[in-house]
């Protein structure tokens, strides 16, 4: 059995000590991109061939970096929460508390939609506990750096809970999968819950 790969290290990485090359780091991004992008309109049955067609390579060189289909699940999986955690680190330098928090909130339940599929074909594989260990870690660590920002700048109430915020927002992005305005359902509850997470004294107010 193939193992899980840690957060810097996957099936395709090179031999300890020796970076990857630029021109096949590239591929691995294109891949993944367009992995993505399959799974997200066909789910995890999507083509492989197609795959790699749409990342401007052929198959031989998608399966030299990702041998097996749940090798591919693995990375694309990945490279959501850690792209969503690169955001949140951007939001909290260029957006106040508030709207940050809000955005990064966004991208969750984006990323939720995103990887349903894929954590049910990785669980069905008994592939689950050091990924989502890992990723359930690092959206913990990116949601409470935005969560306590918004705390310290009075965007929230101090009881607001982490665990509970997460809940929250995936409960609003399966409601979002069943309406046909998803996405815009989505932001709406979200602006309105973080207005009912606001200091009572600051309810109403924008931002």
């Amino acid at each position: 059995m193939q193992t899980t790969p840690t957060r810097n290290a996957s099936p395709d990485a090179p031999p300890a000590g020796r970076p990857r090359r630029a021109d096949a780091q590239r591929n691995v991004e294109r891949l993944i991109a367009a992995a993505r992008t399959a799974f997200a309109e066909n789910g995890p049955n999507a083509s492989l061939d197609d795959i790699a067609r749409a990342a401007g390579v052929g198959p031989g060189t998608l399966y030299r970096h990702f041998p097996t289909r749940l090798a591919l699940f693995e990375a694309v999986y990945r490279d959501s929460v850690e792209r969503l955690c690169a955001e949140g680190d951007r939001l909290a330098t260029s957006e106040a508390a508030g709207p940050a928090l809000i955005d990064w909130l966004q991208g969750f339940v984006t990323v939720i939609s995103q990887k349903r599929g894929l954590a049910a074909a990785l669980t069905e594989e008994g592939r689950t506990s050091e990924l989502f260990a890992q990723c359930h870690s690092m959206i913990n660590a990116t949601g409470g750096k935005l969560l306590d920002r918004a705390k310290a700048e009075g965007a929230v109430r101090d009881e607001v809970d982490l665990d509970d915020l997460l809940k929250m927002t995936k409960a609003f992005a399966v409601a979002a999968e069943t309406s046909p305005d998803g996405p815009a359902l989505a932001e709406r509850l979200l602006v309105l819950s973080m207005d009912g997470m606001r200091p009572r004294h600051l309810r109403g107010a924008k931002g």
